[in-house]
């Protein structure tokens, strides 16, 4: 036994040796095979707050994410990447009482062999006030007032009340929790939410505090005066416009108008609508625009301007015509060839404002057949038609395509 002991005690230097050397080569050929990188993480990392007093609120701006780099094998990478809620960053306020600390961010990673190499930040400073709560009725503010000959009613509020809460160094300025509602130009019942917002003595909003309600659902009947009333607006036109030509729009503005009177009975006894004084479109060709008063009965008058836009659109009737044996003019022969074309005339169907027809010359009007730069051949070929006239459409040509020979002259014989 003695003798076993001994020799083995002689052989462990050699045992742990080859041991050493072959953990050695295999990490070797491991990483020969599968090298260890280092990178940063492509995407920042969110930062988690664990451990933080319920009673105690962060008053600093922390960063939320922090940049990390990682050494793992090449193989690895590519989970890392895909999945990254396998790495987690997070500070610990466990135990904390209220002041500024300095806390380093600690990095986990659920997946191995990982190791991180840095962070960025590597510490977040944090200050931490107690948590501070008023419960403070709320005002609701109204700066403005309905559209005119127009009232607002009383309003109802979801919610009188709203509990403030943020760092003592906040709260001690909180005066009090409004509730704006804008109520300009409204002539319609309001039904709506509104933020609240707290405010400090000085009426300046208090920020980075929360409310509870965050809103308030608001109500107010708006209802119209007495001797006031919305009605829209008529435009009267007289006479007709040119021969060839029709009226197909006519605009006001505004549309509708607010009016008055001391006696009620009259503007209630009106048909919903007043008329503009009549607009004479007689032998119009175009479009007209222009101001317009109002016809209104004795006693009652427009609440604001009481002129009136008008806009009359004036469009000429669309047409057709056709211009039959239009001779069709060649250009760009070449002056050492003849020609033959079949046919030798073609009709022409044109479409426009019928008075631009009605006028249209024959000179205003080409069909051309274009040969340049073609040999001796026989072609089918399609001439294009140019109207002087932007305002006039060719809408066809009979027939669309002209059969066209080009030929060379036969040389003349001597004696001939």
């Amino acid at each position: 036994m003695s003798q076993l002991l001994k020799k083995l005690t002689r052989d462990l230097p050699t045992f742990l040796t080859a041991f050493v050397l072959a953990i050695t080569i295999w990490i070797m050929a491991v990483n020969a095979t599968d090298p260890v990188d280092k990178r940063t993480y492509p995407q920042e990392i969110p930062v988690e707050i664990v451990g933080k007093d319920p009673e105690l609120v962060i008053t600093n701006e922390i960063p939320a994410q922090v940049t990390v780099s990682l050494s793992a094998p090449t193989s690895l990478w590519e989970t890392l990447i895909d999945n990254p809620e396998l790495i987690h960053a997070s500070i610990d306020l466990s135990k904390r009482a209220e002041g500024t600390y300095d806390i380093d961010v600690e990095v986990k990673v659920s997946a191995r062999p990982v190791k991180v190499e840095t962070v960025g930040p590597s510490s977040i400073e944090v200050t931490m006030e107690p948590l501070y709560s008023k419960y403070l009725p709320i005002n609701l503010v109204q700066p403005s007032q309905p559209a005119v000959g127009y009232e607002a009613g009383e309003a109802t509020i979801s919610s009188e009340f709203a509990t403030v809460s943020g760092p003592s160094s906040l709260m001690a300025d909180v005066a009090e929790v409004r509730a704006i509602l804008d109520v300009s130009q409204a002539n319609q019942d309001i039904d709506r939410n509104i933020t609240l917002a707290a405010y400090d003595e000085n009426g300046v909003i208090v920020e980075r505090v929360s409310i509870d309600p965050e809103q308030v659902h608001v109500t107010m009947p708006i209802s119209q005066r007495g001797g006031y009333r919305n009605v829209t607006v008529k435009a009267i036109v007289t006479g007709q416009v040119a021969s060839g030509y029709r009226l197909t729009n006519i605009t006001v503005s505004p549309l509708t108008v607010t009016v008055y009177s001391a006696d009620s009975q009259i503007v209630n006894e009106l048909p919903g609508y007043v008329d503009t004084q009549p607009l004479n479109i007689n032998g119009a060709d175009q479009d007209i625009s222009g101001s317009l008063p109002l016809n209104l009965p004795a006693g009652v008058s427009v609440v604001g301007e009481s002129t009136i836009k008008i806009s009359v659109t004036v469009s000429a009737i669309q047409g057709s015509i056709t211009l039959n044996n239009q001779t069709i003019e060649l250009v760009g022969l070449n002056p050492e060839y003849t020609v033959l074309i079949s046919p030798e005339i073609v009709d022409v169907i044109l479409s426009g404002p019928l008075p631009l027809l009605d006028d249209l010359k024959a000179s205003d009007v080409r069909v051309i057949l274009d040969l340049t730069d073609l040999a001796p051949g026989t072609y089918q070929l399609n001439p294009r038609v140019e109207v002087d006239i932007p305002e006039i459409l060719v809408e066809s040509i009979l027939p669309e395509s002209i059969e066209v020979n080009i030929s060379i002259p036969p040389t003349a014989t001597p004696g001939n």
